[in-house]
């Protein structure tokens, strides 16, 4: 006898049992009368015993019988108690989230966004990873990711919450020293900062308005994956840089970095919370996804 067949038979007959009635007990269940008495009759050919007397107007237990729903009642009661705790756990946001984000997204943005969702769900405790690696969310047991910029294909689902400009970038130092360039075929002349994890950090993205875009061959002067290090190496005035606005709006505020070549711009960046299932998403995840979405348009 397998595993799988243990539990066949033992709802009907415990409920059966516990109204008394097979009539009842199958409006309850929402099947018929003779599918009731055919799963009991099932289940006692299974044990080998009779569990029911049956009449016409009454059911009463066997010696055997007495003895399986004394037991087998308190393991439907533990059953239906797991179904309704993690249920529960589904529907009240509660436990560990683990969490992973680029460093300096978390720095620039993150950090007082997950300290106002802690302090709005508070059963809800946070694991948080800034890293600039690839994680594999099922591999190391990730409940989420942000990303920003293009997706790899994946089993994984993303779901974009946000978006930010790309913006040209340099210091009014930079810019005195070195001169403003008036188009992109002009950055030949110029230093610049690019992003290691692009596949072509050599290359910089051009979109003219109302045209197809366009890649211009730079010389960078750092190549790098952190956005920090970036924003300090260009307010520092050493070279120019391309940054999703995000990482730096109180530089662009306060002046120290300024914007070039607008009419240029890439298009927006989408911001994306990724995670492995659409299907059963917990309430921790999904009120995560939903806070950290209103709070990235705010």
């Amino acid at each position: 006898m397998g595993d799988s067949s243990l539990f066949d038979g033992m709802v009907v007959f415990v409920k059966t049992v516990e109204i008394g009635s097979f009539s009842k007990a199958a409006e309850i269940l929402g099947h018929s009368a003779s599918y009731v008495s055919k799963e009991i009759s099932k289940l006692e050919s299974r044990l080998g015993v009779r569990l029911l007397n049956r009449t016409t107007r009454s059911i009463t237990l066997t010696s055997a019988g007495k003895q399986y729903f004394e037991r087998s009642q308190q393991l439907v009661i533990d059953a239906q108690s797991t179904e309704q705790a993690i249920g529960s756990m589904q529907a009240v946001p509660k436990g560990v989230l683990k969490l992973t984000a680029p460093v300096s997204l978390g720095r620039a943005h993150l950090n007082t966004i997950l300290a106002e969702f802690l302090k709005a769900y508070p059963e809800v405790d946070l694991d948080v990873d800034y890293s600039q690696r690839k994680v594999d969310l099922v591999a190391e047991g990730y409940d989420v990711a942000i990303r920003i910029g293009t997706l790899q294909d994946s089993n994984l689902v993303a779901k974009r919450i946000g978006e930010t400009p790309i913006a040209y970038l340099a210091s009014p130092d930079y810019l005195k020293q070195y001169g403003t360039p008036e188009s992109p075929s002009k950055l030949s002349s110029h230093r610049v900062i690019s992003y290691s994890n692009l596949s072509t950090p050599k290359y910089w993205e051009f979109r003219p308005k109302s045209e197809e875009k366009v890649n211009i061959k730079v010389n960078p002067r750092l190549v790098c994956n952190d956005a920090d290090l970036q924003v300090e190496v260009g307010v520092a005035g050493i070279a120019m840089l391309q940054l999703p606005t995000i990482f730096c709006r109180e530089e662009i505020a306060n002046g120290k970095l300024v914007e070039i070549l607008p009419s240029y711009a890439p298009e927006k960046l989408g911001i994306y919370a990724v995670y492995p299932h659409r299907k059963f998403l917990s309430a921790k995840v999904d009120v995560f996804i939903k806070f950290i979405a209103k709070k990235l348009k705010t």
